[in-house]
């Protein structure tokens, strides 16, 4: 401004950007954007405006939970191909997602940065305001409790007979002065004080360190968990690790609520903060007690050098006064030794002078204290903290919130895509009789198909293991293999017995052969046993029954019963 030699307070671009952002209350209207902390109404669209991310919050948790339903029973194996493109996008949003949260702990450090140089100006502005304070207290507990009983003791010590009347007519007029000059002092001393009385900014100073003492490390902690997330699903990617992904795709929901929360928070804040920071004068004329004038406000908001000090007239009169009396101390002092050498009257003297040297001191003082220029200082350092740095600050951490939300969103998604799909599934083509999993019939059954197809397929035909010569009934035939039967429980050990109790009888049981002569029972035993030995060395040839006293041992009875 003109005329002005100190810095002034700039309305930064972001303030103006969020005090545009509309204003409407629960039935859609629009309402005064105007900062009020105080006003219900302002309240409630602040409100309004910090449920839109909620609101996605709500759609997004939505779409995921319809999403994780569809998806979480379809057991559809996926070649390994089709799920590198997917881990590599894991690896990429995550990446992303690390900067998107390292951006909210840059603009996290730049409003705690923000709001300590606030408080520290604050708590300036508190020390000089205090200090005014402290001096008007002084001077008028001095006026009051010293130097007004002191000059009443001297006219109570003056009312004694005297000889020269002139001398004590001009001692007399000079001490009632000094009287008059006490309570001007004493009263422009009050009205400095009167204005500055209601204004306490150690509540607020108090409450704000408290405030970002728990704001800071928490916000640290909640992006530091979100980077750590990060870190866990980058992990899982690079070791292929299930556990890892969904341990990601759980607490991965989390996160997406958090970022969403919080840049709701972000936004109103902002928000408001905007309001505030386009008129901050506007709102200290609205805020501080009725006491303080609105020109002496605005005249250490501005500091203009145009503009007088508010409190200039006071302090000049009562710095007259305060010289006043020290001129008029001098007279009584030398008319007072002159006329009452008798008396005690030096120790009083010299103790009022005392007095009214401190009195005008500190009337100096106080026009050093209430110059604008330290105080506007003070005012827009503090400002300037707030609405430049700490705005700056919270515009990152409302970016980083909303993108980190996004990219936690798309992240649970693909993950919950990837790790459906990761499993190790065994090849059951090929029967395994050691698999603790396959069933007992199963494997009864496998084994009993492997022992009849141990060496080769079966024959065409087969011979009748005892052949009868005398054209009885008594023989066991072979039946007539064309193709390999089904390896079923029942017939492998049908066949098994059938072929064990051929082996223990030797041929020579046949359903009546018990009626054969003796001659007959020793051929048919020997053409069995030599027809036996035939086979028994064409084993290894295909069609034809391999070893069958190895396969007898391997298939016993004690095995299916």
């Amino acid at each position: 401004m003109a005329g002005s030699h100190q810095e002034q307070y700039t309305v930064p671009q972001l303030a103006r950007v969020f005090h545009s952002l509309p204003h409407l209350n629960v039935s859609l209207h629009s309402v005064n954007n105007t900062f009020n902390l105080h006003s219900e109404i302002y309240l409630e669209s602040l409100g309004i405006l910090g449920s839109i991310p909620a609101a996605w919050l709500i759609l997004t948790l939505l779409v995921l939970l319809v999403y994780l339903v569809t998806r979480c029973c379809d057991r559809k194996p996926r070649p390994r191909r089709s799920i590198a493109l997917l881990k590599c996008s894991l690896a990429v949003l995550a990446l992303l997602c690390c900067g998107a949260v390292a951006v909210g702990l840059y603009g996290n450090d730049d409003v705690h940065n923000g709001l300590v140089q606030l408080v520290e100006a604050a708590k300036q502005v508190e020390s000089i305001i205090k200090n005014v304070r402290n001096q008007t207290d002084i001077i008028e507990a001095t006026l009051k409790e010293k130097v007004q009983p002191d000059l009443t003791a001297l006219r109570d010590a003056f009312d004694d007979y005297t000889t020269n009347k002139t001398m004590l007519i001009v001692l007399l007029a000079a001490l009632e002065n000094m009287k008059q000059n006490n309570s001007i002092a004493v009263n422009r001393s009050f009205e400095i004080r009167r204005p500055l009385s209601g204004i306490s900014l150690a509540g607020a100073i108090e409450m704000g360190e408290k405030i970002e003492q728990l704001r800071w490390p928490i916000t640290m902690a909640v992006l530091s968990a979100l980077l750590v997330l990060c870190v866990v699903l980058l992990v899982g990617v690079a070791r292929h690790s299930r556990c890892a992904l969904i341990t990601f795709s759980v607490f991965g929901l989390f996160a997406v609520i958090v970022s969403w929360l919080m840049a709701s928070l972000y936004l109103a804040t902002s928000v408001a903060l905007g309001d505030l920071c386009v008129s901050p004068d506007g709102y200290l004329t609205r805020a501080v007690p009725s006491t303080l004038a609105s020109e002496v406000l605005s005249y250490y908001i501005h500091c203009e050098t145009t503009r007088n000090n508010p409190f200039t007239q006071i302090l000049r009169e009562g710095h007259r006064a305060t010289s006043s009396m020290r001129t008029n101390l001098n007279i009584v002092t030398r008319l007072s030794v002159e006329l009452f050498k008798d008396q005690q009257l030096q120790p009083k003297l010299s103790s009022l002078l005392t007095d009214v040297s401190n009195v005008d001191r500190f009337m100096s003082a106080l026009s050093a204290l209430l110059d604008c220029k330290p105080l506007h200082k003070h005012y827009v350092h503090a400002a300037k903290s707030l609405c430049h740095l700490g705005l700056y600050g919270l515009t990152f951490m409302l970016l980083a919130s909303l993108a980190a939300g996004l990219f936690f969103t798309v992240l649970v998604w693909v993950d919950s895509h990837t790790w459906i799909y990761i499993r190790k599934r065994r090849d059951y083509h090929q029967v395994n009789e050691q698999d603790p999993f396959l069933p007992p019939s199963a494997a009864s059954q496998a084994i009993a198909a492997r022992t009849l197809r141990g060496q080769g397929s079966y024959p065409p035909t087969a011979p009748p293991l005892n052949p009868n010569v005398h054209g009885t009934h008594n023989t066991i035939k072979q039946p007539l293999l064309l193709t390999p039967p089904p390896p079923s429980y029942a017939t492998a050990t049908a066949r098994a017995r059938q072929l064990h109790e051929s082996m223990l009888k030797g041929g020579g049981v046949n359903g009546g052969g018990g009626v054969g002569d003796h001659k007959s029972a020793q051929h048919n035993q020997q053409s069995a046993s030599g027809r036996a030995e035939h086979r028994s060395g064409l084993g290894d040839q295909p069609g034809q029954y391999a070893t069958l006293s190895k396969q007898c041992k391997t298939l016993e009875s004690s095995d299916f019963y």
